[in-house]
């Protein structure tokens, strides 16, 4: 139980268990989970991990736990039952029960209105026609009332283009590190440790600081910036095809390799690492963001190195070696 799962494989053993409980569960759906099984070492440490968090769920007080070992009494609250039940369960195997241990942030991300998984990009229309793009690992709550449009960022990167309100409601995008304000815009926000980073395509964007309200900014369209809860750094232009991502791709100019890898690994689960004695090297491009595989063999082909794994969730990029 405390060895370490990669996430894609633990998710995909909720999905199996799931789908073992459905009522329509077949022998051949049994027949394929075991084949699922027996066709990777990562995949039966997943199950038995998965195992591990069924049996701490029991001891859940109920309701938390009630349905998530009965099969479906009727198929509209089955199919309800099954989703929170997913959600729970997926929660304990990934995060090892971290929520249960007051990891709350975790928990708020897995009970997003909207998220996406790694490497994952998703569009959504809200209510009022704002349309807004979930990068990669991603998670919003919606909160619309008749006084303001709130949208928090619980975790990643999404890009917003705001739509007029009739009723006038003020639009806000939240953070963790302040409150932005669009003016008519389309605009990026993305979470990284303390900061967040907003660039502006259209329009502009009041900042609002969590610990210093009078510090407050506007960016302008064709400026990125990034901030604390308590200072704004410094503004920089945007570069061209920073909104890249939106389209699946990634567009790298004169980027130090290892900046580029450390945004490939964004989109792949599992660890992706560079070494530090190539960092420096340049890569230049547009580059698709569905194949982070593909991406990483063309690097072996345009710069002097090689692609080490040692699972498929642990993967170097390293100096490339001659074979006698």
């Amino acid at each position: 139980m405390g060895a370490f799962t990669p996430e894609a494989a633990s998710l995909q053993a909720v999905e199996w268990l799931v789908r073992l409980q459905a009522n329509d569960a077949t022998a051949e759906v049994e027949h394929a989970w075991r084949a699922w099984r027996d066709s990777d070492p990562e995949y039966e440490q997943a199950w038995q991990h998965v195992e591990g968090c069924m049996a701490r769920m029991r001891a859940l007080p109920a309701p938390l736990a009630h349905g998530t070992l009965a099969r479906k009494p009727a198929h509209a609250q089955a199919n309800a039952a099954r989703r929170q039940s997913l959600k729970l369960l997926a929660l304990l195997a990934v995060g090892g029960g971290a929520w249960l241990a007051g990891g709350d942030e975790q928990a708020r991300f897995w009970f997003a209105d909207y998220r996406t998984g790694t490497g994952e990009l998703r569009h959504v229309v809200l209510d009022d026609g704002t349309r807004i793009a979930l990068n990669t690992a991603s998670g919003i709550d919606v909160r619309y009332d008749a006084g303001q449009r709130l949208v928090t960022l619980l975790k990643g990167e999404i890009m917003v283009t705001t739509a007029r309100d009739p009723a006038g409601r003020p639009f806000f995008v939240q953070t963790a590190q302040g409150r932005l304000q669009p003016v008519g815009t389309r605009f990026a926000v993305r979470m990284e440790g303390d900061r967040t980073q907003l660039g502006v395509f259209a329009g502009a964007v009041d900042i609002q600081l969590e610990h210093a309200p009078d510090a407050a900014g506007r960016l302008q369209a064709g400026r990125q910036t990034s901030f604390t809860a308590a200072q704004i750094g410094a503004i920089r232009t945007l570069p061209a095809g920073a909104d890249a991502w939106t389209a699946g791709m990634l567009v790298a100019h004169d980027m130090p390799l290892a900046e580029f890898i450390g945004e490939l690994a964004r989109y792949r689960p599992g660890r992706l690492a560079c070494d530090p004695a190539i960092a420096h090297l340049r890569v230049s491009g547009i580059y698709p963001l569905a194949d982070t595989g593909q991406v990483l063999d063309m690097l072996t082909r345009t710069l002097p190195v090689d692609v080490r794994q040692s699972t498929r969730f642990w993967v170097s990029v390293t100096p490339h070696r001659q074979h006698a």
